[in-house]
């Protein structure tokens, strides 16, 4: 049976693995063996367990509990814990989604361990390296062994960047696969979207009506942590309010939160406490926010994945970013990048709800992404595209980096301190 590491650490990891998890329960539960790792990086209830619970995502077999921190410090702790598990386990695969800290630890882990990395949502690229997401995104393609891409403009970086298309097996981060198999979050959206009209209340918790509501969300740094851009933004969002009577509702993020009354002018956040129409909620669950988009008229926001599941509901997206990974949404008409700046804000909001969008082209897969990669990864194990050089590092280790007494063991033994140890005994079960 192939043994796969999945690591997951922010909200939308946690949701895009629950595809891969659900394919393989469906399809490959006596071919494929998954244990998963949550690093920590969200460790509010409300922007990580909510989701294993909701969502019925098993509960990771290890959690590194690193929290929050500097970048160099949260990735440092993520990379010593998941040394440790990965020197235990020796799976077949590292599977990582996206380009957060937790996908660059796990990058940068597993290669030095020479255990072939499964990237999913290869290939995406905002050409901004000022966004550290840009940064961990080409780190983690240049390292792994099968990239998949979700979009063809996705593909079509990577061979930009020297991956060979038609590349041979056997195959390794010297001599990568790379596929364009569609977007897991398509599969999940396909997968919720009934379960979250029946199960989410959050329309009538809030007083919302379908079709006539803006939703949004502000969360990335540049946007949070700059006045002058979050105040643009919500400047925007109380215009708009106003001048179209239209309601507002924004699940904050808890960075964000924090933020608006240093970072926003006294006027501007007067302005916004006192209009009636901007409801600013906690964040909210999985289902509650498919259900908010679902039922949006249209959305403003400064998220990759958010912009993503406004398509997949063909809703209009405004982008609160200088640029998208996500070049097929603007290319369909169906979203504008209006930077952190009040005037274009407005005008593309002024846009859409005038002149909404009518095509959305089908460029994000079939709702079959999941059981794709898990196919190509199974071909790759039990065929000709293994790699041999995996297949030795656990002799190395023994011959190289043990003490003297490890070695006469025969068994590969890692001292794990108590932040880094197995926080359920399901593994020990099996």
């Amino acid at each position: 049976m192939l043994k796969i590491i999945t690591v997951i650490g922010a909200r939308p990891q946690i949701i895009k693995a629950a595809a891969l998890s659900r394919a393989i329960h469906n399809h490959f539960s006596q071919r494929i063996r998954e244990i998963i790792i949550h690093t920590g990086q969200h460790y509010d209830a409300g922007m990580s367990q909510v989701f294993f619970d909701e969502l019925g995502i098993p509960e990771p077999h290890y959690n590194l509990g690193v929290g929050s921190g500097p970048h160099g410090r949260q990735t440092a702790r993520m990379i010593e814990g998941l040394e440790n598990i990965l020197l235990n386990e020796q799976p077949g695969f590292l599977v990582l989604y996206g380009d957060t800290n937790s996908t660059l630890a796990g990058a940068i882990a597993a290669s030095k361990l020479h255990i072939p990395i499964v990237h999913i949502e290869a290939g995406l690229r905002s050409f901004n390296k000022s966004m550290p997401e840009e940064i961990n995104r080409i780190m983690c393609d240049h390292v792994s062994t099968l990239l998949f891409s979700p979009t063809e403009t996705g593909l079509a970086n990577l061979i930009r960047e020297g991956f060979k298309e038609a590349a041979l097996p056997p195959w390794s981060s010297d001599n990568p696969k790379i596929y364009h198999c569609g977007d897991v979050m398509y599969d999940n959206t396909l997968y919720f979207a009934q379960m979250a009209e029946e199960k989410s209340e959050i329309l009538e918790a809030h007083g919302l009506i379908s079709g006539n509501y803006l939703l949004s969300t502000i969360h990335r740094d540049n946007n949070t942590d700059i006045p002058e851009r979050l105040n643009a933004i919500f400047k925007a969002l109380d215009t708009i309010s106003r001048s179209r009577e239209i309601q507002v509702v924004m699940p904050l993020h808890p960075r964000t939160a924090r933020l608006l009354k240093q970072n926003l002018t006294t006027e501007i956040y007067s302005s916004v406490n006192d209009n009636k129409l901007i409801k600013v909620i906690p964040p909210v669950s999985f289902l509650d926010m498919t259900r908010l988009e679902k039922n949006a008229r249209l959305i403003l926001t400064d998220s990759g994945g958010v912009q993503k599941e406004a398509y997949f509901f063909e809703k209009p997206c405004v982008i609160a970013r200088s640029e998208t990974e996500w070049v097929e949404i603007v290319e369909a008409g169906a979203g504008i990048i209006a930077d952190a700046d009040s005037e274009r804000l407005s005008n593309a909001l002024e846009a859409f709800l005038d002149h909404p969008p009518i095509q959305y082209p089908k460029v994000f897969g079939d709702g079959e992404a999941a059981r794709f990669i898990c196919d190509q990864m199974l071909k790759m194990a039990e065929g000709e595209g293994y790699s041999k050089t995996h297949k030795a590092v656990k002799d190395d280790l023994h011959d190289k980096n043990l003490p003297d007494e490890t070695k006469k063991s025969g068994e590969l033994s890692i001292p794990m301190n108590d932040a880094f140890r197995m926080t359920d005994d399901k593994l020990k079960s099996e």
